[in-house]
C-alpha cells in the first residue's frame, strides 16, 4: 500500500513539472509573436537571420542606403551634374559636355502658337515682311510688305556664300588673319595663322553662321571686307536685287546696310540653284576640324530643317534691329519653294516659315 502511494506521488510530481514547462513555452511563444498575427509556429533565430539577410537586399540599412543613393546620383550626374562633378565635366571635351547635359525645356516664348489662316487658306504671320516664291521660275505665290527695306541679319550670308562658291577653287587653303577674328558675338574662334580649306569654312558659314568665318572668306576673296561689300552689291544687282545695299559679309548692324524680302528671295533662288550650296544648307549638323586637330560638332541653326522632312535649307538670321529672320526652302513632288520671313519673333519665325513652306508646297 505504501509503495503504491509513493508511485502515485511521483506521477503527480512529473505531471506538475510537465505542465510548468508547457506553460512557460506558451508564455515565451506569446512574447515573441507580434500582435495581430494568428497563433502559429515561431521562427527560430537562425531563420529570422536568413530573412533579415534577404530583406537587406530590398531595404538597405542607412549605410547601404547611402551607397544606393550615391549610385543613383552617379546616374543622374549624366543629366544634371553636382557641383563637384560639374567641375569634372567642364574639364572634359566639348563633345562629351553636350552628351552629358540635358537640353533645357522650351520656355513659353519658344513654344509656337497654333497657326491661323485667312479665308483663302493662307497662313497668317506675325512677321514684318514675307514672300513665298517658286524656286524655279521666281513666281510670287504670296507676299506681305515684300519691298520694305529692312536689316537682313545673317540671311545675307547666302550672298557671301554664293560669291565664294561661284569663284571656285574650294580646295585651296585659306590662312586666318588677325583682322578676320574681329567679329562678335557668334564666332567659331578660328585663330590667326591657322589654315583651312575654303570648302570647310564655307560649310561652317552656312551651317552655324559664325561671323569670323564670314570675314575670313570675304577678305580671302576680295582682299578686304570693304572690297568684298562692293562685290556683294554688284552681284546683287546682277540678280535683280536692286533695293539692297550691303556693307559687310556677315549681316552685323551697320549704317546704310539693308535689303528686302523680295531681293533676298532673288539671292536665295541663285543660291538654291548652286549645287555646292544646296549640298551644305541641307545638313542638320557638321563636324568641323580645327587646325590643331580638335573637332567640334556644329548644329544647323535652321530648326525648320529638323521639323519638316521636306525642308532642305537655307539660312537663319537675327539681330535686335532685324528681329528673327529666316530664308527656308523645300521640295515636294517636283515643286520647289523658297520662303523669306523678316522681322519675326523668336517663336513665330519657325511657326510662320513652317506654315508658309507647307502651304506653298501643297497649294
Amino acid at each position: 500500500m505504501k509503495c503504491r502511494n509513493r508511485i502515485l506521488f511521483l506521477c503527480v510530481l512529473v505531471l506538475a513539472s510537465a505542465l510548468s514547462v508547457w506553460g512557460q513555452g506558451v508564455v515565451d511563444s506569446e512574447a515573441v509573436r507580434p500582435s495581430g498575427i494568428s497563433p502559429g509556429p515561431v521562427r527560430k533565430a537562425r531563420a529570422v537571420t536568413a530573412k533579415d539577410k534577404e530583406d537587406a537586399d530590398v531595404s538597405s540599412t542607412p549605410a547601404r542606403k547611402a551607397r544606393a543613393v550615391t549610385a543613383k546620383d552617379k546616374e543622374d550626374a549624366d543629366v544634371s551634374p553636382t557641383p563637384a562633378r560639374k567641375t569634372q565635366t567642364e574639364k572634359s571635351t566639348h563633345a562629351r559636355s553636350r552628351r552629358t547635359h540635358a537640353k533645357p525645356k522650351e520656355t513659353p516664348e519658344s513654344t509656337p502658337e497654333p497657326t491661323e489662316f485667312t479665308p483663302q487658306g493662307i497662313p497668317k504671320t506675325g512677321a514684318a515682311s514675307v514672300i513665298v516664291v517658286d524656286a524655279h521660275n521666281g513666281q510670287t505665290l504670296y507676299e506681305k510688305n515684300p519691298d520694305q527695306m529692312r536689316a537682313a541679319a545673317s540671311t545675307q550670308k547666302l550672298l557671301t556664300a554664293l560669291i565664294v562658291s561661284e569663284r571656285g577653287f574650294l580646295d585651296q587653303p585659306v590662312t586666318v588673319q588677325q583682322i578676320d577674328t574681329m567679329a562678335d558675338p557668334v564666332k567659331l574662334n578660328i585663330k590667326p595663322g591657322d589654315t583651312y580649306q575654303r570648302i570647310d569654312l564655307l560649310r561652317a558659314l552656312l551651317v552655324k553662321s559664325p561671323n569670323d568665318v564670314a570675314r575670313c572668306l570675304a577678305r580671302d576673296n576680295a582682299g578686304s571686307v570693304e572690297a568684298f561689300a562692293e562685290v556683294m552689291n554688284r552681284r546683287a544687282r546682277e540678280l535683280g536685287a536692286v533695293n539692297s545695299h550691303f556693307v559687310n559679309p556677315n549681316g552685323l548692324p551697320m549704317p546704310g546696310q539693308y535689303s528686302t524680302a523680295r531681293d533676298l528671295s532673288m539671292i536665295a533662288r541663285a543660291a538654291y540653284a548652286n549645287p555646292t550650296i544646296r549640298s551644305i544648307v541641307c545638313l542638320p549638323q557638321l563636324v568641323f576640324r580645327y587646325a590643331n586637330g580638335r573637332t567640334r560638332e556644329l548644329e544647323n541653326t535652321n530648326k525648320v530643317l529638323r521639323r519638316l522632312p521636306y525642308c532642305n535649307g537655307m539660312k537663319t538670321g537675327y539681330t535686335e534691329a532685324a528681329g528673327h529672320c529666316l530664308i527656308c526652302s523645300g521640295s515636294r513632288a517636283g515643286r520647289d519653294v523658297i520662303v523669306v520671313v523678316l522681322g519675326d519673333s523668336k517663336a513665330g519665325v519657325w511657326r510662320d516659315a513652317s506654315a508658309l513652306l507647307s502651304w506653298g508646297l501643297w497649294m
